[in-house]
């Protein structure tokens, strides 16, 4: 970690850490409860997926769990690098195997991509002759920006509701969410083996036993990775972008056209109002899994991310509803319509009522996307009570001013129907302490209190009083 932070002129902080490093390391005659030894030469690349990271298969199953469960076997597409898997290292590795194809008069049997996680990156591979490589094997290079990984590509090889297998290096392959097509199957791997299985076009291929065939039909095994984990030249920062503000900034305005759709300058939230609430309506109750792709939709909805209100109205558009296992179409308890979940939010805003939304394992899983909180506390969300959260969603909702909270058992999950009302005593919001809810059924039994937990600190709480993070930091500068 040291040389890597030399060779991204971050040495004192290197420094800093190594005078901590003592206390990394075992004292002398320690023992332990247990001990654990894995054999790493047993160890083998797994692939993850289809539609969800947390779906792994051994390469050594993995064909046959494609033959098992119907996935497309022709792999279409082949992407690497993003934000996540694109060091120098990576890419050195990724372009090993991809001239090891070359040497061998083969190239990408399936498209293949290439998204540079940064400027330095992209620089450096284009210096040291990696991104040739990658052209040459058949690759597109794509901008140093998020792409495919966050639905910004403009796919046509396949035409939307076409089954089809795609598999990328990125960190994430929800539902739809690289392609916009629900029919997609995205897996997840190693650049390596996105870059090995792209060469052989099908999800049938493990290169650690399998062979190629080379431009004279002769059949070869593909060598193992190989790349520097630092260039030995050094990073190339390539081009400096950086626009530094004027040093005197008293004169300057941020103008933002009031019909633009785009942008949007931010009202403040309001802050709480000291009282608990009341016969609060439960806008969904999510059944299964709730990623941040299911709260706040990427892709074509990116062009607003500038402008709250529009970008609102993706909100909870991908949740399952447990009342009709149907997507973004809810109960307006006011008028007794159905209608769409971002709809029925902004009637209630209009109406003054806040509300809440129940939610499964695991909500909020996926990307550390803020727009999954701002959204809901946008339009008139009080709080968001489930099984268990993912732990930067929850840690958002709290900066925008709302309530996570997590059934203390949960199984009480199962006790609340979509169409109930509860009472949330905010007044009782204590550092440590259960979180009493009051459930009044809509079938007119009698109500029951719910013990909910929450992880909230005192400065967090101070969070929620003021309405925000941004409102206490700017009432702490008042002050």
């Amino acid at each position: 970690m040291f040389d890597y932070l030399a060779a991204t002129k971050r040495t004192d902080i290197g420094e800093f850490a190594r005078s901590y490093a003592h206390g990394l390391r075992p004292d002398e005659g320690a023992e332990y409860d247990q001990l654990i030894e894995i054999n790493l030469s047993e160890l083998e690349p797994y692939i993850n997926g289809p539609f969800t990271p947390d779906l792994g298969t051994p390469i050594s199953k993995f064909s046959q769990a494609v033959k098992e469960n119907g996935w497309p076997d022709e792999l279409k597409v082949g992407l690497i690098g993003s934000c996540t898997n694109s060091s120098y290292e990576d890419m050195s590795r990724a372009a090993s195997i991809a001239r090891d194809a070359l040497n061998h008069g083969i190239k990408a049997k399936a498209a293949f991509t290439v998204t540079p996680g940064s400027e330095q990156i992209r620089a450096t591979i284009e210096r040291d002759g990696q991104l040739q490589t990658f052209e040459e094997f058949g690759g597109m290079v794509l901008a140093n920006a998020c792409g495919p990984c966050i639905g910004q590509w403009d796919r046509r090889d396949v035409k939307k509701g076409t089954a089809n297998s795609i598999i990328s290096s990125y960190n994430r392959n929800f539902t739809g969410r690289n392609d916009g097509n629900p029919a997609t199957h995205s897996f997840v791997a190693s650049p390596d083996m996105v870059v090995a299985l792209t060469i052989a076009g099908s999800l049938h291929f493990n290169p650690l036993t399998d062979t190629l065939k080379d431009k004279d039909g002769k059949e070869f095994k593909l060598a193992p990775p190989t790349g520097d984990g630092l260039p030995v030249r050094g990073y190339d920062p390539g081009q400096d972008t950086y626009q530094a503000p004027p040093k005197d900034r008293a004169s300057v305005t941020v103008d933002v056209s009031p019909t633009s759709d785009r942008l949007q300058i931010l009202t403040p939230f309001q802050p709480w109002d000291g009282k608990d609430a009341k016969d609060l309506p439960i806008l969904i109750k999510a059944k299964g899994k709730t990623t941040t792709d299911h709260i706040s939709m990427a892709g074509p909805w990116l062009k607003y991310r500038g402008h709250l209100d529009n970008i609102s109205n993706n909100m909870l558009i991908g949740a399952i509803n447990e009342a009709n296992d149907e997507a973004n179409k809810i109960h307006n308890f006011t008028n007794g319509e159905w209608g769409a979940v971002p709809a029925v939010a902004r009637d209630y805003k209009a109406k003054g009522i806040k509300w809440v939304v129940i939610g499964d394992w695991n909500y909020g899983e996926g990307s550390s996307r803020e727009h999954a909180a701002l959204e809901p506390r946008h339009l008139g969300g009080l709080a968001i009570i489930t099984r268990s959260f993912a732990r930067i969603h929850e840690t958002n909702l709290k900066k925008q001013g709302m309530l996570p909270l997590t059934f203390t058992d949960p199984a009480d999950y199962d006790k609340i129907r979509p169409d109930d009302k509860v009472d949330l005593l905010c007044t009782k919001l204590e550092v440590g302490k259960p979180f009493p809810m009051i459930v009044h059924p809509a079938d007119g039994s009698p109500s029951f209190e719910i013990s909910l937990s929450h992880t909230f600190n005192e400065p967090q709480i101070e969070w929620f009083k003021n309405g925000s993070a941004l409102n206490t930091m700017a009432k702490a500068a008042k002050n």
